[in-house]
């Protein structure tokens, strides 16, 4: 659950290479020695650093891989925070938090809560996000916003002191990233392969089929149109069934084409699919069309979405107007 706060510009990463001991192949770890965390490991994550660095875009990424996420947080709730994942029967693994200068007042108690923590036992990793002076005014430029700490004075001032509030923060950290080269979406990537989930988020297919005498669905990204095969509609036993009953699919699947058809279709979409991945888009819809939506784009349907299957792709299917006039 995200809490949005008072939202900041966001941007990608790079790491810094002035700390390439702090760098290390996933966030949790320290160092190179440092096994990797086991799969019932309970890992608490804090993320930090300067306003306008990727702060908000990392907190997404991470709870798009199912990372349980409180942004502008208070200090202080650190340590209640943390209780969740150590109660009886918790069903917290990996929490993450983002505590930055936004929470005001509550921010200078923030050092002080990170000894305590560590006082009381609770094992948490810091990870510290910056950018260079020039990139983090032309964000803040772009989105017209004015910085936490910039008062009346100019966007540099409060970058200035933001800098010498983190200082000791930014020495604490365990991972250090340079957010100044990197977009949006290259941010994200580069935090999925540093928790060691590059290729973790598979993309979800949905298949749906429709009449296109009852309108498109609105949210499709590819159409198909089967029209071109005979209707079932016209054989007297077959109108009354759909086309996951074996008759019609059959009558469908064996008309000369069909099964060249979604075979080629199925090697058309796997390079676009492993582009969504790369891109990050996390599903997508492809609606399969005929007159009705009950014979032909119901068995083609089920056809394109076992072809897919096959390649290991997550896919399922919805019948939209089976069941309708």
């Amino acid at each position: 659950m995200t809490n949005a706060g008072a939202e900041r510009p966001d941007t990608g990463a790079e790491s810094d290479e002035r700390h390439p001991s702090t760098v290390p192949e996933g966030i949790p770890l320290l160092d190179a020695e440092t096994p990797p965390p086991g799969a019932n490991r309970r890992e608490l994550l804090i993320i930090t650093g300067m306003s306008g660095a990727g702060r908000t875009r990392v907190a997404n990424t991470l709870e798009d891989m199912d990372w349980f996420v409180v942004d502008n947080l208070p200090p202080r709730m650190l340590e209640p925070l943390a209780r969740m994942m150590t109660a009886s029967g918790g069903g917290v693994q990996r929490l993450a938090a983002v505590v930055d200068v936004r929470s005001g007042e509550f921010f200078a108690e923030l050092l002080n809560v990170l000894d305590e923590l560590r006082g009381h036992g609770v094992d948490y990793r810091i990870l510290f996000l910056e950018a260079d002076d020039a990139e983090l005014v032309r964000r803040y430029e772009q989105v017209r916003r004015a910085h936490p700490l910039q008062g009346d004075g100019r966007i540099l001032d409060g970058i200035a002191q933001e800098r010498e509030l983190l200082a000791e923060l930014r020495r604490r950290a365990d991972s250090i990233v340079d957010t100044t080269s990197f977009s949006p979406y290259d941010l994200a990537r580069h935090i999925r392969q540093r928790v060691g989930e590059a290729g973790a988020q598979q993309v979800q297919i949905t298949i749906v089929s429709f009449g296109f005498k009852h309108g498109l669905p609105l949210d499709a990204d590819h159409v198909v149109d089967v029209r071109f095969l005979s209707n079932p509609y016209w054989v007297t036993e077959l109108r009354h069934l759909s086309g996951k009953d074996e008759e019609v699919n059959r009558y469908v699947l064996d008309q000369p084409g069909a099964r060249e058809f979604v075979e080629n279709y199925v090697k058309t979409l796997l390079p676009a699919i492993a582009g969504y991945e790369r891109e990050l888009k996390s599903y997508v819809t492809i609606a399969v069309g005929c007159t009705g939506g009950r014979h032909r784009s119901v068995a083609i349907s089920e056809a394109i979405a076992e072809g897919l299957r096959a390649h290991g792709q997550r896919v399922r299917t919805l019948h939209r107007d089976v069941g309708r006039e």
